[in-house]
């Protein structure tokens, strides 16, 4: 897609920054984006973008301008539930779950081995005053839930920074320069008005917007992030989301890794799960400078441990199937031919550490982090190429059979859910983990088994093996 969305958001005064723009609130008080996450779903040509930000800053009234590659009309934008990008975060995060050795004794019957495939009217707001000379225009004017949208074209940067200013923006410093690469190439301006009462803030004037989605058609498939780092103090967490018929997606202009998966921890994981987490992001990225991490590649209507249900035809449509373009045959969304990869990738990243854009390419399959055995002892580690997509970030805490063992050849290692009197297993996952204190200590900390991409050795020799007492 010929996309290069940079956000700009403004009101009033003082600059800050987002994944892709930079942010201005009132009263000269600064606005904080350190968490993002985006929803992109992708089909020939047609790109709808669907995205969610985390925004930190008093309670006054602030926008986003987003460069698109055309003039989008009403319909082509819409606000989302927050309810949508939440089930998405909670099925392609960093999972832990729990496994109690069974009775080493127990004879399991015979049995066959099957496979489980598993639009509004426009407003009547008066138009927006353009600058001497005509260099900006307004386009468009309509409004989309608590946003009032205007679309820009410009024919000079800074005729656009005028066109701002007048309207009472505040761009910082250095921005206008980058503007020049997207008015070169006829891009317009989207830019969404937001009225802060109606939006809820809490005690630390954290506001989740309702999320916007709009599509469009582009040859090429990018998503900006470069304008997002001029005011950048700390690093950001960017999150993103990719729904694709049958197909997986990376970086084709950054270093791809996949997170260390299928490691074995200590049973106190189960409170600190999320900074073990974070101190392994960070250590993978230290490994691997500049990388873009995936965290994520399997069918969108299964999973396996699954921490919430798999995303459903509803949700398709509220991401934007509902406008792709019409399918050529029958669609089975259960179909592993047919059906929607989910693909997630993080990228923590500051002004020193990100040069440019990202560009996304079509990546082959792969499989990871499942309990597979590669050869009816080892469980498999890391990622490896496959013919279909099952990979994810899957850590365990192991229980050894703790009962009596009275036949004379048992048969240790064979896992699965508490025994009796053990509370109910479940899945925890790792969400918002911008926000979680970081430890690069916890790695060595709580890894039982070991960490081969991290030269870590773990208390014990493989994953899925039992950690039993030293004998006295």
């Amino acid at each position: 897609m010929n996309f290069r969305a940079a956000a700009v958001a403004a009101l009033l005064p003082a600059a800050a920054h987002a994944f892709c723009g930079f942010y201005v609130a009132g009263g000269g008080a600064e606005l904080f984006n350190n968490a993002t996450q985006v929803v992109l779903m992708r089909e020939g040509t047609r790109t709808v973008l669907s995205m969610q930000n985390n925004y930190e800053g008093p309670p006054q009234d602030f926008a986003m301008v987003v460069p698109v590659p055309v003039v989008l009309k009403k319909e082509q934008v819409k606000t989302l539930p927050r309810e949508v990008f939440t089930r998405v975060d909670q099925l392609s995060a960093p999972r832990l779950v729990e496994y109690w050795e069974q009775d080493p004794c127990y004879v399991e019957p015979p049995y066959d081995d099957m496979l489980a495939a598993e639009r509004d009217v426009p407003s009547a707001m008066p138009p927006e005053p353009s600058p001497k000379g005509g260099l900006v225009k307004v386009e468009a004017r309509f409004e989309v839930g608590e946003y009032d949208v205007v679309i820009l074209s410009a024919k000079d940067a800074l005729a656009l920074e005028q066109w701002l200013k007048e309207n009472k923006y505040k761009i910082p410093a250095g921005a206008e320069p980058l503007f020049k690469p997207y008015i070169q190439q006829g891009m317009k301006f989207f830019v969404a008005k937001v009225n802060a009462k109606k939006v809820t803030f809490d005690a630390r004037g954290m506001a989740r917007l309702s999320p916007l989605r709009f599509h469009y058609d582009s040859e090429k498939f990018e998503l900006p992030v470069r304008l997002g780092l001029i005011n950048a103090k700390e690093k950001q967490d960017l999150i993103v989301h990719v729904l694709a018929k049958n197909q997986r997606y990376e970086l084709a202009n950054l270093p791809n890794v996949t997170i260390p998966t299928n490691i074995d921890l200590a049973p106190t994981a189960k409170s600190e799960f999320p900074y073990f987490y974070v101190s392994l992001f960070d250590r993978t990225l230290a490994k691997h400078p500049k990388a873009v991490v995936t965290e994520y590649a399997w069918q969108a209507t299964s999973c396996d441990p699954c921490p919430t249900s798999p995303l459903s035809e509803e949700d398709f449509a509220t991401l934007g199937a509902d406008v792709m373009p019409a399918p050529k045959g029958p669609v089975d969304p259960y179909n592993p031919a047919t059906a929607y990869v989910l693909t997630r990738l993080h990228a923590r990243y500051d002004k020193t550490s990100l040069g440019e854009d990202l560009v996304f390419r079509a990546a082959k399959p792969i499989v990871g982090g499942r309990e597979f055995l590669t050869d009816g002892k080892n469980l498999e580690q890391g990622s490896r190429p496959d013919s279909w997509n099952n990979f994810q970030g899957r850590y365990a805490i192991r229980y050894p059979w703790k009962g009596e063992v009275k036949c004379k050849n048992p048969s240790y290692g064979r896992w699965g859910g508490p025994w009796p009197k053990e509370v109910e297993a479940g899945t925890k996952t790792a969400s918002d983990t911008a926000f979680v204190t970081r430890d690069p200590a916890k790695v060595d900390a709580l890894a039982e088994s070991p960490v081969p991409e991290l030269d870590v050795k773990g208390k014990k020799g493989r994953a899925g093996e039992p950690l039993r007492p030293a004998k006295k």
